[in-house]
């Protein structure tokens, strides 16, 4: 099965609709040789290191980072392109996936000169992964009821506690924890938050798996008991934590992964109905319509990003609306099905993946919440 292609605004910058020409020309190649299939969900699942490698032996890792700092100093809407174009045809991106996308940015923004130096050139060489160390027990979406300590030690910090969902954390290298550095206040929830940038490997740290339903193993328990965190190591300033956290998520709930996880799987059913294998369904044009749609907005969020303008609200208009869209892809493909075996087996990835669309990267009932605020309704 070849990778499908996204068909971007003709009125789209002529630099960059040559840097889309050249990834699909290296897509092609790559799956001439053999190196991947189209896959759903590449971004969590296709955990390829070798691919990574040949990616970032293109220039196309760390692609916004400075050039003093190993990178390319390329822009976001130039990133925004190379990644719709991996999305799209279902490569297997998920080693470097959370390192690149919203690491790189939260280094540049709040990291020291040391943690900058170390971390981003190993990144922009494919040679270290991050996961992301948010999500706890029994906490949901809401970040605010953090209960990960983390204790003032001699020369650092001893961070306890656990967080779950945590994508690569069996894989990655180093992921960034919030853990709680002051008591909570009622009256002031979001404060005595912190960042830490921990090993996955170190004294203390234990990486459990969470196997999914059908099997797959990409999510885990991470459990913290007393590992020492460096003060070398921590991210931001002590106390700031959920403003850090909120800038974070724009680059994680914004991205074109939030509607094209499901994209091989509509490219295949639009071609199936153009060679009238497939039944006429006029919902087939709503949901093409709403992916164009979501290119749009996710393409002016990569661009406010850019400018260094707020896009929390923003993003998670694109999450909400890009992960419903998402799963409305899986329930048309699963209704049409296919005599194809390849295609019937993306079609039974996506209703497996299905569930988690709406719930990863914050909820979308939680998300609109955050949208209704930020918009001034109550």
């Amino acid at each position: 099965m070849a990778p499908p292609r996204l068909v971007p605004p003709a009125a789209a910058d002529p630099s960059t609709q040559a840097l889309r020409a050249e990834v699909r020309q290296f897509l092609a190649e790559q799956h001439t040789a053999g190196a991947f299939e189209p896959s759903l969900d590449a971004w969590l699942t296709g955990w390829d290191e070798k691919f990574t490698a040949a990616l970032a032996a293109r220039g196309w890792l760390g692609m916004t980072v400075p050039v003093k700092y190993g990178g390319h100093g390329r822009s976001f809407l130039e990133r925004f392109a190379v990644t719709e174009e991996l999305l799209a045809a279902g490569a297997p991106v998920a080693a470097h996936w959370i390192a690149d996308r919203q690491i790189v940015p939260a280094l540049l923004k709040y990291g020291t000169e040391f943690q900058k130096s170390h971390f981003l050139p190993r990144i922009v060489r494919g040679e270290c992964f991050f996961a992301i160390g948010m999500s706890e027990p029994d906490s949901g979406s809401d970040l605010a009821s953090v209960r990960t300590r983390a204790v003032r030690v001699e020369g650092g910090w001893s961070l306890t506690g656990t967080k779950v969902w945590t994508s690569g954390a069996h894989r990655a290298h180093a992921f960034i924890v919030l853990a709680r550095t002051a008591p909570s206040d009622p009256d002031h929830r979001h404060g005595g938050l912190s960042q830490f940038i921990v090993q996955l490997r170190g004294p203390g740290v234990q990486v459990r798996p969470i196997i999914s339903m059908n099997g797959a193993h990409h999510f885990n328990e991470v459990i913290l008991e007393e590992a020492f965190v460096p003060d070398t190591r921590v991210f931001g300033d002590i106390g700031a934590g959920w403003t850090q956290v909120t800038s974070e998520l724009s680059f994680e709930r914004s991205g074109p992964e939030r509607f094209l996880s499901t994209f091989v799987v509509l490219a295949a059913a639009t071609t199936g109905m153009a060679d009238q294998r497939m039944s006429r369904d006029d919902s087939l044009g709503r949901l093409v319509a709403g992916v164009t749609g979501l290119h749009q907005m996710s393409t002016a969020v990569a661009g406010a990003l850019q400018r260094g303008e707020p896009a929390d609200v923003a993003a998670a208009v694109v999450k909400v609306l890009g992960t419903t869209m998402e799963g409305d892809i899986a329930d048309f493909v699963d209704r049409h099905g296919s005599s194809d075996s390849a295609s019937a087996e993306l079609i039974a990835a996506a209703v497996d993946q299905r569930p988690g669309f709406t719930l990863r990267g914050g909820t979308n009932e939680v998300l609109r919440g955050v949208i209704a605020r930020g918009l001034g309704i109550r």
